[in-house]
C-alpha cells in the first residue's frame, strides 16, 4: 500500500509541476458550461461533465508519458508493474475529483432546480473513467501529440452522437449522458440504473485493460541490457 501511495505522490507532484495544464484542465470545462448556460442548462451541465472527462483523460495522458524514463528504476528499485499504473491511477482519481469538485458547486449554485445526487454521480462516472482511458491511450500511443488527438476523437464522438443510439452506448462516457439526463430533465430511474452499470462496467473493463498492457509493456525489462559473450 505504502508503494501505490509513493506513486500517487509522485503523479500528483508531476502535475503541480505542470501549471499550465493544470490552468488548462479548469479552464476547458468551465469553458464548455459557459458556452452553452445561455441557451439550456441541460447542455451546459452535459457539456462540463466532457470537459472534465477531457481535461483528467489528458492529465493522465500526460502523467503517463512523464512516467516512461522514470518506471525502469522504480522497476529495479523493487516496485511490481501493479504498483505503477494502480498508484498512478490513484493519483489521477484524486486529481480528478479536486477538478470536479468546484464544477459541482457550481452547478448547485447556478442550477438549483436539478437533481444534485445525479450531476455528483455522473461525474463521478467521468472521474472513475477518465483516468483509465488516458493511461491506457498513453501505454499504446506513446507520443503525446497522437493521444491527445485520439483523445479529441474521442470526445468529440461522444459529444456528436445521438445518446439514444446503440452506437453510443460503446462510448467510454456515455453513463454521464445517461445519469445526466436523469439529473437534468428528472425522468424515470431506468437512466440513473443504466448509467451508473455502465459506468461501473466500463471503469472495471479500462481498468483490467490497462492491467494487460501495462503489465506486458513492464515486463519487457527495457531497461536491461544484455552485453555479448565473448
Amino acid at each position: 500500500m505504502n508503494r501505490l501511495l509513493t506513486v500517487a505522490e509522485m503523479t500528483l507532484r508531476e502535475l503541480l509541476r505542470r501549471r499550465g495544464v493544470l490552468a488548462l484542465m479548469l479552464l476547458l470545462p468551465l469553458t464548455f458550461y459557459l458556452i452553452r448556460r445561455d441557451a439550456y442548462v441541460g447542455q451546459s451541465v452535459r457539456s462540463l461533465m466532457l470537459g472534465i472527462s477531457w481535461a483528467v483523460s489528458t492529465a493522465a495522458l500526460f502523467a503517463t508519458g512523464a512516467a516512461r524514463e522514470l518506471e525502469p528504476r522504480l522497476r529495479l528499485a523493487g516496485y511490481r508493474p501493479h504498483h505503477l499504473y494502480l498508484g498512478r491511477m490513484l493519483g489521477l482519481w484524486a486529481a480528478g475529483l479536486a477538478i470536479a469538485l468546484p464544477f459541482f458547486l457550481i452547478v448547485v449554485f447556478d442550477a438549483p432546480g436539478l437533481r444534485h445526487g445525479g450531476v455528483a454521480a455522473a461525474m463521478l462516472c467521468c472521474v472513475a473513467i477518465a483516468p483509465p482511458l488516458g493511461i491506457l491511450i498513453g501505454a499504446l500511443l506513446p507520443r503525446e501529440l497522437e493521444g491527445t488527438l485520439l483523445l479529441l476523437v474521442i470526445v468529440t464522438v461522444q459529444m456528436l452522437i445521438d445518446p439514444a443510439g446503440t452506437g453510443a452506448k460503446l462510448t467510454p462516457f456515455w453513463s454521464s449522458r445517461e445519469i445526466g439526463t436523469w439529473a437534468v430533465d428528472h425522468t424515470d430511474d431506468g437512466y440513473l440504473t443504466r448509467g451508473v452499470a455502465h459506468g461501473l462496467v466500463v471503469t472495471v473493463g479500462m481498468i483490467i485493460a490497462v492491467a494487460a498492457v501495462s503489465s506486458i509493456r513492464l515486463r519487457r525489462r527495457r531497461h536491461l541490457r544484455h552485453l555479448p559473450v565473448g
